[in-house]
């Protein structure tokens, strides 16, 4: 997600089956299958996983599985969406299974950086300060974009506003940033209302106690998309950077999870997956490392 760098009027009765269902209808992919669990080995590929790994045939990796339509919890409670599924596609290049453990998502960067988790795989956005703790292997372009309850006119200026986000990511940080300016112009803070998970979030905004909401912009478009009509996008598209897998600094799985990467890109997995789930405007064509 992104998150900053941590060591961390409609009618009721679609209101109502929004909020027992968060933001998102917690379905398997679109089309009913899945991509990511498809992938067979590359025998080059898994030659570059480390011997304790390879040995395991795992990778532990950690979510926070309540940012739909990137990672969620399936009905079943299996990590689900377009995210997930390229997590699976790479473990399946490298001939590994995926061990999911779902975390707060300020639990999962220092624990990937202390060696409790092989990888991070949560919409993180590779940034320098995270970089001073991690690497990253990039593949995918994202930016922010607000949502509006439906009829609201679009946002002319943030002061006084009160605006539905996600605590601890990249949303608060700008609106933090916003809000100080507000406040040494003379005029009031933003009102930001934060919550723990992204479907909360949404749901604040689903139910009028935010006229604005801010998150990445594939989750503000599918929020908006699964609201039954009480949510429109507001604005274009702004501040882009990449996501980014999380790897412990230095770490010998680097090369590897970059190689599957790049290697789901170069035979059209990758995009399969992405237009499966609609998202496909943040492709990539090259898997980085620390580009952020």
């Amino acid at each position: 997600m992104r998150r900053k760098a941590l060591v961390a009027p409609v009618a009721l009765a679609a209101v109502a089956a929004f909020v027992l269902t968060g933001c998102v209808n917690n379905e398997a992919p679109p089309s009913g299958e899945s991509n990511g669990g498809s992938v067979s080995a590359d025998e080059e590929l898994t030659s570059l996983v480390p011997e304790d790994i390879a040995s395991a045939g795992v990778l532990k990796i950690g979510v926070d599985a309540s940012y739909a339509p990137n990672e969620f919890e399936a009905d079943d409670g299996s990590v689900t969406g377009w995210d997930a599924e390229l997590a699976e596609a790479v473990a399946g290049k490298l001939g590994l299974e995926v061990e999911w453990e779902k975390n707060l998502f300020d639990a999962i960067l220092p624990k990937v950086a202390g060696g409790t988790l092989d990888l991070g795989w949560s919409s993180f956005t590779d940034n320098a300060e995270r970089q001073a703790q991690v690497d990253f292997v990039d593949y995918y372009s994202a930016g922010l974009q607000f949502a509006k309850t439906a009829g609201s006119e679009d946002l002319t200026e943030y002061c006084g506003v009160t605006i539905a986000i996600q605590a601890s990511t990249t949303s608060e940080q700008f609106l933090q940033a916003e809000s100080d300016t507000c406040v040494a112009d003379g005029k009031e803070a933003v009102d930001m209302l934060k919550s723990d998970g992204q479907d909360e979030a949404t749901n604040n905004a689903v139910l009028g106690r935010a006229e604005y909401m801010l998150a990445d912009s594939p989750i503000t478009q599918y929020g908006v998309a699964q609201s039954d009509g009480a949510l429109e996008l507001s604005g274009e598209i702004f501040d882009s950077a990449p996501y980014g897998v999380v790897i412990e600094k230095d770490g010998e799985l680097v090369e590897a999870i970059q190689a599957a990467m790049q290697a789901l890109i170069d035979d059209g997995t990758y995009l399969e997956i992405l237009e499966e789930w609609g998202v496909e405007a943040g492709a990539v064509t090259e898997a980085t490392v620390n580009a952020g």
